[in-house]
């Protein structure tokens, strides 16, 4: 059973890949995407999350200037609190198993932002993954200290609950919000790999 659905989600993930600069220009969300939406609403509680194995990185990863790391830019803005489930992480994306969750933090509280999929480049097959018809940004560094500089990977993210003006599938979003008073705040600027607030 489990390589039928395996065969099943590989067929639903081999769509057509829009080139690269056309990826951050999606505004409208697919049939697909929707249904992954709902599937992973229940999310919207971290506590939730936690329970399915994902674990808070606990920063709130910021580039208030924005950044250029090879040939990746990350405009102005924010990504917000990352939750990792190491048990997702393999050679196949699954549109309902990402590797990362995104959350805002918003007062008190964390609110759902964004999903994450995630690919370290080793277990890649030396091709850029693919998932919803976009390619995944990378191959990158790990950003310190989120993650280990020599952990390289691939990453999508994909704003399906916070909209993201400069695209969807763009890595930061500038409405995002990470208060730099915040002991947790790690800020990304093009001097520095990181510097804390």
């Amino acid at each position: 059973m489990r390589f039928i659905r395996s065969l099943l989600v590989a067929a639903a993930v081999v769509l057509p890949v829009q080139p690269a600069a056309a990826q951050g220009n999606s505004t409208t969300m697919s049939a697909e995407l929707q249904s992954v939406k709902t599937a992973l609403s229940k999310y919207s509680d971290p506590l939730m999350a936690v329970r399915d194995g994902y674990f808070s990185t606990l920063a709130c990863v910021d580039f208030p200037k924005g950044a250029k790391e090879g040939s990746i830019t990350y405009p102005p803005g924010a990504m917000g609190v990352h939750f990792l489930n190491p048990a997702n992480i393999g050679p196949t994306l699954d549109p309902a198993k990402p590797q990362v969750l995104i959350y805002e933090p918003v007062g008190d509280k964390l609110v759902l932002a964004a999903a994450e999929w995630f690919m370290p480049e080793q277990v890649a097959g030396g091709k850029a993954p693919a998932i919803f018809g976009q390619t995944l940004y990378g191959p990158m560094d790990g950003h310190e200290p989120i993650l280990p500089a020599a952990l390289r990977h691939y990453d999508l993210h994909v704003w399906l609950w916070k909209p993201n003006p400069a695209g969807m599938f763009v890595s930061t979003n500038k409405t995002v919000k990470c208060s730099p008073k915040a002991t947790y705040t790690i800020a990304y600027d093009e001097m520095a790999m990181y510097h804390k607030h």
